[in-house]
C-alpha cells in the first residue's frame, strides 16, 4: 500500500505541472488572438505544428528507450551517457542544418524573409530534445519534487516573456517612446517574439541541468546504443502517427488551400477557434492523468471489468457537459479568441466537431486499458495509424473544397473511427461489458439538446442563454434520472 501511496503520490507531482502548463499557455490565446490578426497566428500555428513533429523525431523514442534499459541495467550511468551522445550528435547535425538551409526552409514553408523564425524554433526543438533525458533521468531517480520545479520554472518564464514582449513593452513604449524599453523591443519582430519566449526557457532548462551534461565519453556504448535505436523505432512511428492526427492539419491547409482563399488567414481562425475545444483536451489529460495510475492497480481485483465500464460512462456522461456547456455558452465563450471585427469569430462553426472528435479520442484511450493490459501494444500503434491516414487522406481530398471545416470533419472522422475499431478488436482479447445502451442514450440527448440550441432563434443574447440554461438543466435531469440508483450505489462497489 506505501509504495501504490508513493506512487499517486510522485504521479501528481509529475502530472500536475504539464496540465497547469497547457492550462497556462491557453491562456495565452486571448493575448496572440488582440494583439495579432488571424494571418500573424496562423504563422504561429503553422510553424508550431512542424516543431510538433520534429520534437517526436529528434527524441526518436530515446526517452522510453532510457527507461527501458536504464531501468534494469546494472549501469545505469552508461546508459544515460550514451542516450545523450546519440540525442547531442542529432540536435547538432540538425541544428546545422537548419542554419545552413534556413532561407531554403522559411521560403519552402512559405515564409520567405522570415528565417528567423526557421532558425529560433529549430534551436528550441534541438534544446528541447537535450532536455528530455535528463528530464527522464530525475523521473528514474525518483525525484519529483526537483522535476515538478524545472518545469514550473520553464512554464512560468515562458509566459512571463510572452506577456512581457507582446503586450508590456508594446504599452510602455507607447506611453514612453524614449525609455530604455527601446533597446529590448522591436515592434518590427512582432510574432516573432511568441517563438523566443520559446526558445529562451528552453535554453534556462537546459542550463538547470548543467552538472548532468558533463559526461563521460568512456561510457558511451555503441552496441548499446544499437539496442536502444531497435527498441526505440516502434514509439518513434507511434509518435508520429499522433501527431499527424493531431497537427498535420495545420501543415495542409496553407499548402492545399489556394493562394485566393488567405490560406494563412484561415489557418489563424482555424487554429484559435480549435483553442476552444482545448477545453474537452485538458479534462481528457486530467482523467488520464489519474486513470492510468487507477488502471494498473485495480486489474487484478475480481470487479475490476465492472469498475472499468462504470468509469466510462462517467467519462461520457462529463464528456457530453463539457460539449454542451461549450457550445450554450459560445455566445460569452467566443470573445476568449478576439473581437468579431478581427475575423476570429468565423471559425466557431468548427467547434463542435473538434470537441466531439477530442471526446471520441478521449473514449478511445479510456478503453485501450484492453492492450495496455494484454501486452498487445502493438494495437495502440495499428490504430494510430489508421487515424492518421484518415486524417491525411480526408484532409488532402476536402480542405480545397471546404477549407478548414474539412479539417474538423476528418479529426473527428478519425477519432471515431479508431475508437470503433479498438472497442471491437478489444471485445475479442479483454472483453468489458460497457452499458453501450444508457451512453448512446446520453450521445441521443446531448445531440438532440444542441440541435434544439442550433435551430431555436434568439435575437436577444440573454435570452438565447437561458434557454441554452434550461436546455443544459434538463441534461441533467435526464442523467439524474438514469443515474440515481447507480449513484447511490457507485461508493458501495466491490473493493478487493
Amino acid at each position: 500500500m506505501s509504495v501504490l501511496k508513493k506512487l499517486a503520490g510522485e504521479t501528481v507531482i509529475y502530472g500536475v505541472p504539464s496540465i497547469i502548463g497547457r492550462f497556462l499557455n491557453w491562456w495565452l490565446t486571448p493575448l496572440y488572438t488582440r494583439m495579432f490578426l488571424p494571418d500573424e497566428f496562423g504563422i504561429l500555428s503553422n510553424i508550431l505544428a512542424y516543431v510538433a513533429f520534429l520534437q517526436v523525431v529528434l527524441t526518436y523514442g530515446m526517452e522510453t528507450s532510457y527507461f527501458r534499459f536504464a531501468g534494469r541495467s546494472e549501469h545505469p550511468e552508461k546508459v544515460y551517457t550514451t542516450t545523450m551522445v546519440s540525442l547531442a550528435i542529432s540536435s547538432l547535425l540538425f541544428i546545422i542544418l537548419v542554419l545552413s538551409f534556413s532561407s531554403n526552409i522559411s521560403v519552402w514553408i512559405s515564409y520567405k524573409g522570415h528565417q528567423n523564425y526557421i532558425i529560433w524554433m529549430g534551436l528550441t526543438v534541438a534544446l528541447d530534445a537535450l532536455s528530455a533525458i535528463p528530464f527522464a533521468k530525475l523521473r528514474l531517480k525518483s525525484k519529483p519534487v526537483k522535476f515538478a520545479v524545472f518545469k514550473s520554472i520553464n512554464i512560468a518564464l515562458s509566459i512571463f516573456l510572452n506577456v512581457f514582449w507582446l503586450y508590456i513593452c508594446p504599452k510602455i513604449l507607447h506611453s514612453h517612446p524614449n525609455s530604455i524599453i527601446r533597446y529590448i523591443y522591436n515592434p518590427n519582430i512582432g510574432i516573432g517574439y511568441a517563438f523566443l519566449s520559446y526558445l529562451v526557457p528552453s535554453a534556462v532548462s537546459l542550463l538547470l541541468f548543467f552538472p548532468d551534461l558533463r559526461l563521460k565519453i568512456s561510457n558511451f556504448d555503441w552496441t548499446l546504443l544499437k539496442k536502444m535505436l531497435k527498441y526505440g523505432w516502434p514509439i518513434l512511428v507511434i509518435g508520429m502517427a499522433g501527431m499527424v492526427n493531431l497537427n498535420i492539419d495545420k501543415i495542409l491547409l496553407p499548402k492545399l488551400l489556394p493562394d485566393s482563399s488567405k490560406p494563412i488567414f484561415e489557418l489563424g481562425i482555424y487554429s484559435a477557434s480549435g483553442k476552444l475545444a482545448i477545453l474537452m483536451a485538458l479534462f481528457i489529460q486530467a482523467f488520464r492523468f489519474s486513470f492510468e495510475p487507477f488502471l494498473f492497480s485495480h486489474y487484478k481485483n475480481e470487479d475490476s471489468k465492472k469498475v472499468y465500464a462504470v468509469i466510462m460512462k462517467y467519462f461520457v456522461i462529463l464528456g457530453l457537459i463539457i460539449f454542451l456547456g461549450v457550445m450554450f455558452y459560445m455566445d460569452i465563450l467566443k470573445y476568449f479568441i478576439g473581437t468579431s471585427q478581427s475575423g476570429y469569430h468565423e471559425g466557431i462553426k468548427v467547434v463542435p466537431w473538434l470537441l466531439m472528435g477530442n471526446l471520441f479520442l478521449g473514449i478511445f484511450y479510456t478503453q485501450s486499458l484492453w492492450y495496455k493490459l494484454t501486452d498487445q501494444t502493438h494495437f495502440g500503434a495499428r490504430f494510430a495509424i489508421v487515424g492518421a491516414i484518415i486524417t491525411c487522406v480526408l484532409n488532402v481530398l476536402f480542405i480545397p473544397r471546404w477549407g478548414f471545416m474539412a479539417c474538423g470533419y476528418a479529426f473527428f472522422a478519425a477519432s471515431l473511427v479508431m475508437t470503433v475499431t479498438s472497442y471491437l478488436v478489444g471485445q475479442i482479447y479483454f472483453p468489458v461489458k460497457y452499458d453501450l445502451k444508457r451512453i448512446g442514450s446520453y450521445f441521443c440527448v446531448a445531440l438532440a439538446l444542441y440541435l434544439i440550441e442550433i435551430t431555436v432563434i434568439f435575437d436577444n443574447t440573454i435570452l438565447r442563454l437561458s434557454f441554452n440554461s434550461s436546455l443544459l438543466m434538463l441534461f441533467f435531469l435526464f442523467v439524474w434520472v438514469k443515474e440515481k440508483s447507480d449513484l447511490k450505489g457507485l461508493f458501495n462497489i466491490k473493493r478487493g
